[in-house]
């Protein structure tokens, strides 16, 4: 999963970063409104953790901005402002959720679980799809009930998948979700991960759809 923070107190924002990323997640910083806005439509994300007190464009702007582009992945709101009225305001913005700072990064990793979970359409935290069975809150694969063992970059790429199940999914894509925008990135090197967990959990669970991509059918 790809998160955007949009902080512009670049210590807390490095280390939300770097908590997102111990929790198995590509997250990247950006730390003001303008730049929010551009990347959080010009760029893939799974969801978009937002500050409201943001310089050169405030966040509820950015916020509307990236509703009214039809940006549809799941807005966490994480701010100082605590009033009601406030809350109130982001969430009919478009905000799916609203935590207050200060907070505690385990709280904000399980809210985002959660959104994720059911931008996907998936309420359990354990998702199952083809013999698969991925729990979302430890990381742990099993595959017809018995324990598989991947890599972090392997579980990146199956979790990517089994959270978007009966949709084909490019190799391009899977690169933009699996990896940050500065990182030497190759879209040949998903064959080699797919071909990895195929040998792991079987050849047919992972499906080849010539010319496109690759998809999990779901149960």
């Amino acid at each position: 999963m790809k998160i955007l923070v949009v902080e512009d107190e670049i210590t807390l924002g490095e280390q939300i970063v770097s908590g997102l990323e111990q929790s198995g997640w590509v997250a990247e910083l950006s730390c003001d409104g303008i730049d929010a806005l551009y990347r959080a439509t010009s760029e893939p994300w799974d969801a978009v953790v937002l500050d409201l007190g943001l310089p050169k464009l405030d966040g509820l702007t950015v916020l509307k901005g990236i509703r009214d582009e039809n940006v549809s992945c799941p807005v966490i709101i994480l701010s100082a402002r605590n009033e009601l009225t406030q809350r109130v305001e982001g969430l009919n913005a478009g905000a799916d959720d609203y935590l207050t700072k200060p907070f505690q990064m385990v709280e904000l990793v399980a809210r985002l679980r959660a959104q994720i979970r059911r931008s996907s359409g998936n309420a359990s935290p354990v998702i199952q799809a083809s013999g698969i069975s991925l729990d979302t809150r430890t990381s742990k694969v099993l595959y017809q009930g018995q324990a598989v063992d991947l890599t972090a970059l392997e579980f990146k790429v199956l979790s990517y998948m089994m959270h978007n199940t009966d949709k084909v999914i490019s190799r391009s894509e899977l690169v933009e979700h699996i990896y940050k925008q500065d990182f030497d990135r190759d879209s040949n090197t998903i064959e080699v991960f797919i071909g990895r967990i195929r040998r792991k959990i079987g050849s047919d669970v992972i499906k080849t759809v010539r010319g496109l991509g690759y998809k999990i059918n779901a149960d």
